[in-house]
């Protein structure tokens, strides 16, 4: 038994699009040979996906996030903006509510919530069906083109 990785971008018509985990590396990186000219100027949904194999074969998902990406007009991941989201997510999750000073009440700084909400969706109950599919490579879809 192990793990695997998988990575899916959604186009806005729910279309799942197979992302290499070398490609995204190189996206992270913002190499100029990562360029995804088909989702330039876009915000674009991100799966990844954890699944387990056994015998080579992927049996299950065991974890799975999905993000937002930005993308410029020329097709580069806002990385920039990527890392705030996540960063976001994580302090959201660790950030506890403190007593505000003046007034004896919560206070809650829901500042890095907002930004980690827009960083991250979730897919209704036929779309992540459709991702898990996708993730056990039940069916097949589209690859990514990265331009270099």
């Amino acid at each position: 038994m192990g793990l695997s990785s998988r990575l899916f971008l959604l186009s806005a018509d729910d279309e799942l699009h197979a992302l290499a985990g070398t490609a995204f590396m190189r996206m992270l990186r913002r190499e100029d040979v990562a360029r995804v000219p088909q989702f330039a100027g876009q915000r674009v949904r991100q799966a990844s996906v954890v699944v387990e194999v056994v015998d080579g074969t992927p049996s299950r998902m065991v974890h799975w996030t999905f993000s937002v990406l930005d993308f410029d007009t020329d097709g580069l991941l806002d990385v920039e903006r990527l890392n705030t989201q996540q960063l976001a997510r994580m302090d959201a999750q660790f950030e506890p509510s403190r007593p505000a000073a003046d007034t004896g009440g919560t206070f809650v700084d829901a500042a890095s919530r907002f930004v980690a909400r827009g960083g991250s969706w979730a897919p209704d109950e036929r779309l992540l069906r459709r991702i898990e599919a996708a993730a056990l490579r039940q069916v097949s879809c589209p690859k990514v083109r990265i331009v270099r």
